[in-house]
């Protein structure tokens, strides 16, 4: 993407197509023979946790930058609309049962005719169990987006 600048300001943006239509496969030298500057995009944060908006551009030099507002979405449920917080617990949630799901038939199974559930399947399953309901405590401890954040990522595990 290109913008054509005017008195440092931006008058035009778009590819170069659009910016030079009487011109046949307007390259990028030719764009920047012609004033056009390529634009940059500012910073845009996780659209998972942010409202991302376009904001304006600006020119500093020979860059020019979109910007973008980035809006935190809201931790808590608001209303009908269920916040951040909330959706993450569902998340996690959905994940052990998933989880747990391929062993639920030896909890029934134990339920209905009383046979044992083998220990390691016990084991694993109380680990999932645990581990949801911990993630859940620190999700719900969170007040910021940035907790949050730090709270649902993936650990990264690196290589030895």
């Amino acid at each position: 993407m290109y913008a054509l600048i005017q008195n440092n300001a931006v008058t035009q943006v778009g590819e170069l197509s659009i910016l030079f239509p009487n011109t046949s496969n307007p390259n990028h030298a030719f764009a920047i023979e012609q004033g056009a500057l390529e634009v940059v995009e500012g910073e845009q944060k996780d659209q998972r946790f942010y409202w991302v908006t376009f904001d304006s551009y600006t020119v500093n030099g020979n860059v020019v930058t979109r910007n973008y507002i980035n809006t935190p979405k809201a931790l808590e449920d608001n209303g009908e609309t269920k916040g951040l917080k909330s959706q993450a617990i569902q998340e996690v949630k959905l994940t052990a049962n998933t989880q747990l799901q391929s062993t639920d038939w030896m909890v029934y199974r134990k339920f209905e005719r009383n046979i044992d559930i083998p220990a390691g399947v016990v084991t694993e399953r109380a680990k999932i169990i645990s581990d949801c309901a911990a993630k859940e405590l620190a999700i719900n401890a969170c007040t910021t987006i940035e907790q949050l954040i730090q709270v649902i990522s993936p650990v990264n595990v690196s290589e030895p």
